[in-house]
């Protein structure tokens, strides 16, 4: 256990930065440290009415807010578990997620709420508006008495918060803090268990490792239900007194762009998409031109062009960066050459959700091409291979960010964590001798949605599978959209004499019902017939890496 925790982390931060801005949506007026800290006291008074006591969990479903963020630092400065949950999974698949947790509260956004059955959500006392913090739903007419008097309450205890009145749990470091559900269907979702110790060893690396300082502006577009968005646009840069703005709804590459013009954040955290299309879309088209290929190849001028195009791609970040982190996926090796060779101030990191989630970053300015960075301080990180150097191995590891476990699955758990403490990442790679990490393969089947959300391909085939007329299938990416292999159950197809034309018009109905089951983040651009059956492993899994487009 390290000795820093995550609650001191962020009173020190209230205490050091009162006055000024804290968290704000996109184009709204925003709340200082002193004012979260009123926020987070009046919902620790309403946990205290509530029966809420240190390690029960809170439910918490919405869109990326300042309000989610307050909820998430009440609960977790309070003792309590914080239980986030991605907003974009239908009703069906909430409500599963939010009876495995055993939450006991819920937050969560209106328009969300009007969706869910109250009834099928039994253990749920309260539920409360992340709109706007109104009580929603109570079980006890007398909480929810208190409640509409809460503001009076606060006044009573509080009547002129001064920065020595910032004292909350003395929770300790080997408690859970958080669980980060990794899906959402049932059978597929698992409850990954975040110490507070895990989520404070990040904290720690990053303000003595990535380029901020107190007061520097911040945009958060990523989603804060996960730990990626969640450790490093949300924590991180709140523990260090930052401004942060939160851009609420699912944001399109132009709002983010907008956003980074008008705010000129000094860190930037990414995922390879939004600047692979940049590249993609706006520098390949200029560069593979004949004239440019030329003027590129000429020593001296190509520096100058290098210079020029390195200087208005800058300025589509807002142009105060001191670096990008890019992360979540692999990325594109010629857009990395490309941005390597012009002094683009990026960077790549590693990391999972199962280590909250950072295992290896180095700064944009000693990152070797086609690394991830070294294992951070908290880490001791290793390649299974007899010769790790050259022989692609599992990575593995172990230390404090490591997961506690998944929640409620000692299965699941001894699969990944094995008995001497090792978590096997199932990522593939090499080390050179100076500690830096190349990733080589994925060996496992998680794909990156177009705006970093986690896709397991599992639990779309599990819809799938379960249709008419299909034997089996395996979900791919290409081109960023979503494709679903199927081989036919050409048994059911014969005795049904159904015709190929009529077969056709079948999956193209069966894709449509899919996507109306699955978030939209999931939904299944096409199906593509495979007319044999997919190769498989003696344990029947289907060999997957050989449908996977490279």
């Amino acid at each position: 256990m390290i000795k820093e925790r995550l609650v001191g982390y962020i009173e020190q931060s209230i205490k050091q930065n009162w006055e000024i801005e804290a968290l704000s949506n996109y184009k709204e007026k925003g709340f200082s440290y002193k004012e979260i800290a009123e926020k987070i006291l009046k919902l620790h008074i309403f946990f205290k009415d509530a029966g809420i006591k240190e390690g029960n969990k809170v439910g918490l479903v919405g869109r990326n807010s300042a309000n989610w963020c307050i909820t998430y630092l009440a609960t977790v400065t309070y003792g309590a578990v914080i239980v986030p949950i991605l907003p974009d999974f239908k009703p069906e698949d909430l409500t599963n997620l939010i009876n495995h947790s055993d939450a006991t509260l819920l937050f969560v956004d209106d328009k969300i709420n009007e969706s869910l059955d109250n009834s099928k959500i039994p253990q749920i006392e309260s539920i409360i508006s992340l709109d706007d913090f109104s009580m929603i739903a109570a079980k006890n007419a007398d909480l929810k008495r208190k409640y509409l008097a809460l503001d009076e309450i606060y006044l009573k205890e509080y009547p002129v918060l001064k920065p020595e009145d910032i004292k909350f749990s003395d929770i300790t470091n080997e408690k859970l803090a958080v669980i980060s559900y990794t899906g959402g269907t049932t059978g597929f979702s698992k409850g990954v268990m975040l110490s507070h110790n895990s989520l404070a060893a990040n904290v720690r690396y990053a303000q003595a490792n990535m380029p901020l300082k107190p007061g520097d502006p911040l945009v958060s577009f990523l989603p804060l239900a996960h730990t990626y968005g969640c450790a490093f646009e949300f924590l991180f840069p709140f523990t260090f007194g930052c401004h942060i703005t939160i851009l609420s709804k699912t944001p399109s590459p132009q709002i983010i762009v907008q956003a980074f013009k008008e705010i000129r954040p000094r860190l930037i955290l990414s995922v390879p998409l939004v600047i692979e299309k940049i590249f993609k879309k706006q520098l390949l088209p200029v560069i593979s031109k004949p004239h440019m290929k030329i003027l590129l190849s000429v020593p001296g001028l190509n520096k100058l062009l290098h210079k020029k195009i390195n200087n208005t791609l800058t300025e589509t970040f807002g142009g105060r960066f001191k670096e990008i982190v890019i992360g979540g996926a692999a990325f594109n090796p010629e857009a990395e050459r490309f941005f390597r060779k012009i002094g683009f101030r990026f960077t790549v990191g590693y990391g999972m959700t199962e280590c909250g989630p950072l295992i290896s970053y180095t700064s944009w300015d000693t990152t070797k091409l086609g690394g991830s960075g070294k294992p951070v301080d908290t880490l001791e990180v290793t390649i299974d291979s007899s010769d790790p150097l050259k022989e692609n191995g599992e990575i593995i590891l172990r230390g404090e960010n490591v997961m506690m476990g998944y929640y409620k699955n000692d299965k699941a758990t001894r699969e990944i964590i094995d008995e001497k403490g090792w978590m096997h990442t199932g990522d593939l790679g090499v080390m050179d001798k100076d500690g830096n990490i190349f990733i080589k393969g994925r060996s496992k089947s998680m794909l990156l949605g177009p705006s970093g959300k986690n896709i397991f391909p599992e639990e779309i085939e599990a819809v799938i599978n379960n249709k008419p007329y299909i034997a089996e299938s395996v979900v791919i990416s290409e081109d960023n959209k979503l494709i679903a292999l199927i081989y036919p159950d050409y048994e059911a197809i014969k005795k049904d004499n159904i015709s190929e034309e009529q077969l056709l018009g079948i999956l193209e109905d069966t894709r449509k019902a899919v996507n109306e089951r699955l978030p939209d983040f999931m939904a299944v651009h096409k199906f593509r017939i495979h007319n044999e059956e997919f190769a498989k492993t003696p344990k029947r899994s289907i060999k997957r890496f050989l449908y996977t487009k490279e």
